[in-house]
């Protein structure tokens, strides 16, 4: 703390011997000693008062914190209804729009709407058959391979 070495408290003991005398130095070395255990006390009080303080601040700024938090989630709570703020939406659209037509259901078969044509002429079937179809020469020799 003060950085004084071994050489430097030998010169002050030698000057506080000679300046206070031998008979009266060590009733001044105890009565020095007491003084610095006192001032040692009542920095460690000052010390201690003074953490209990930073954390009483802290504490104080920490149950902020908390009832902020808690604050926010009862209003969370309170306000969380996803069927009614739905429910309120519908309403408010289905008030502004007038009701929609009924919708029906589509015609089993659709309608084609055909060109009236006159019915074809019927052709007279006459004795003769008909050919018999003729099925086309194979391309391929046999025994050769595909």
């Amino acid at each position: 703390m003060f950085d004084i070495g071994w050489s430097e408290l030998v010169v002050i003991g030698v000057v506080a011997l000679i300046a206070i005398g031998p008979k009266e130095l060590p009733t001044v070395l105890r009565t020095c000693g007491q003084w610095m255990g006192k001032i040692r006390r009542m920095a460690s009080e000052f010390q201690g008062q003074f953490q209990e303080a930073m954390r009483e601040a802290e504490m104080a700024d920490i149950k902020k914190h908390v009832d902020d938090i808690a604050d926010t989630a009862s209003n969370f709570s309170s306000n969380f209804d996803p069927i009614g703020s739905v429910r309120k939406e519908i309403e408010s659209i289905t008030a502004d729009t007038p009701p929609a037509p009924p919708i029906e259901a589509p015609p089993a078969e659709p309608e084609v709407a055909r060109a009236v044509e006159p019915p074809p002429a019927v052709e007279v079937a006459t004795a003769e058959p008909a050919p018999p179809p003729t099925i086309p020469p194979a391309t391929s020799k046999p025994g050769e391979g595909a």
